[in-house]
């Protein structure tokens, strides 16, 4: 018995062990090959995606949200009482962002409205609401490719699953085997890009959804003190000065002089 065994080890080895006649494992370029023409459409949508990865990166940032020298320089307008100046500075194009957008559109609307400054603040919410759409817009094209990615790996599934019985109701012999494992290469494939493309996808779209909401969120506390300095300053100076400036907020935490220049 003991023998037998130790006489069978060494042959199971040797089947282990790889000839120089096998044929050289495929690269990652055979297996798109083998995926069709749907594998070439999910490489370029993968492509796409982390494009708007980067995008969102560069464009989801405080520095881009609510700048502090905007907020720096509308707090100083807003102290000063100075509208006209403040709607021209938010009308700037270097001066595009989330929070300029937003309270020029209030300033803008409130200066033509009957109760005039105001329902400044009632304003600006309703165009800090737009802005945060906009940033979600600028987000659902991931939310778009991480559905559409597992479809399109489903639909090549069944198409190679489709040739897989076709190749096996019409060949015979080695010809099958061939065609068949052609169209189940193809199956597998797709079906693994669609998961490579969708669960990235769907990660940064839920992580970039997150970081809308909390940039929105600082910009609105931004907004609302902004707003209150410039109901202040209209009502009757001093207000304005002692107008309570929220805590924790990306642009004080980078100034944090400007809290006590109305002290």
């Amino acid at each position: 018995m003991l023998p037998s065994l130790a006489s069978a080890v060494p042959t199971f080895l040797a089947q282990l062990t790889p000839t120089t006649g096998q044929p050289p494992s495929k690269t990652i370029l055979d297996y798109i090959q083998d995926g069709g023409t749907l594998s070439y459409i999910l490489i370029a949508l993968s492509v796409f995606g982390v494009a708007l990865m980067v995008r969102n990166l560069l464009a989801l940032r405080p520095s881009q949200i609510s700048p502090a020298f905007v907020y720096d320089e509308l707090e100083r307008l807003a102290r000063a009482g100075d509208t006209a100046s403040a709607i021209a500075f938010c009308a700037q194009p270097e001066n595009d962002s989330m929070l300029a957008n937003a309270v020029g559109a209030g300033l803008e609307h409130s200066a033509t409205s009957a109760m005039g400054v105001f329902e400044l603040r009632q304003e600006i919410e309703a165009a800090g609401r737009h802005e945060v759409e906009r940033l979600h817009r600028m987000n659902d094209g991931l939310g778009i490719i991480a559905a559409v990615g597992p479809m399109l790996g489903l639909l090549g599934t069944v198409i190679g699953m489709i040739g897989a019985f076709g190749a096996i109701s019409a060949l015979q012999g080695a010809a099958r085997s061939s065609e068949l494992a052609k169209f189940m290469s193809m199956a597998l494939v797709n079906t693994a890009e669609g998961l490579i493309v969708a669960i990235p996808c769907t990660i940064a779209f839920a992580l970039f959804r997150r970081r809308i909401d909390r940039l929105a969120g600082d910009a609105a506390n931004d907004a609302d003190a902004l707003a209150r300095m410039f109901i202040a300053s209209s009502a009757g100076g001093s207000g304005a000065a002692n107008a309570a400036r929220p805590r924790g907020t990306p642009a004080q935490a980078r100034q944090p002089v400007a809290a006590g220049q109305g002290a």
